[in-house]
């Protein structure tokens, strides 16, 4: 089972930023369960085999006011991957620094190594106004990047990936890749 983990303050944002991600699973016939991150309950970390923590929008950041409500995942043992929000939460749960850049619409990036079956120069969409200079974090390679940003990693030991564009607006394959 999946565990969808939404960030959104707003209820409406789920239609843009949660709803893609569950057709992307309706579609592989994966079952799954999605949950607020003020509703997580250790009962719900323990059943899940993986976890998505799905992005939000611009103004939406009150989420960055509770990253306690995600200690889990510095000792979490399964697969995690973190949509752009939900990259600076893994970024800041292994003591990142969050900075300030706004980044909207389409952007060419370089994959410097295969991540999750993207390589190359892919063109991915951008949605956010903070970033976690993963340079800075030793436990963490970066796979891709345009400058200090970092736009997709993967921790050296375990499997926790991020991601700071939004693959569920073009890149659906890299979701299904981390459900395999």
């Amino acid at each position: 089972m999946i565990l969808i983990i939404n960030i959104c303050k707003e209820k409406l944002h789920y239609y843009e930023f949660i709803k893609p991600i569950k057709d992307i699973l309706d579609k592989n016939n994966v079952d799954f369960l999605i949950k607020h991150y003020k509703n997580i309950k250790k009962e719900d970390l323990q059943k899940s085999d993986k976890i998505i923590i799905c992005g939000t929008s611009l103004m939406d950041n009150e989420f960055i006011k509770y990253t306690n409500k995600f200690n889990w995942i510095k000792n979490f043992n399964k697969p995690v991957l973190g949509i752009c929000g939900g990259m600076e939460i893994i970024g800041l749960a292994f003591c990142g620094k969050l900075k300030r850049k706004t980044e909207i619409g389409f952007y060419e990036e370089k994959f410097n190594k295969q991540f999750l079956g993207l390589k190359n120069i892919q063109k991915v969409y951008h949605l956010h106004n903070y970033y976690i200079n993963f340079n800075n974090i030793n436990e963490f390679g970066i796979f891709c990047s345009s400058g200090k940003i970092s736009q997709a990693v993967k921790h050296n030991q375990k499997q926790i990936y991020g991601v700071l564009f939004h693959p569920e607006v073009r890149q659906k394959e890299l979701i299904t890749n981390f459900l395999n």
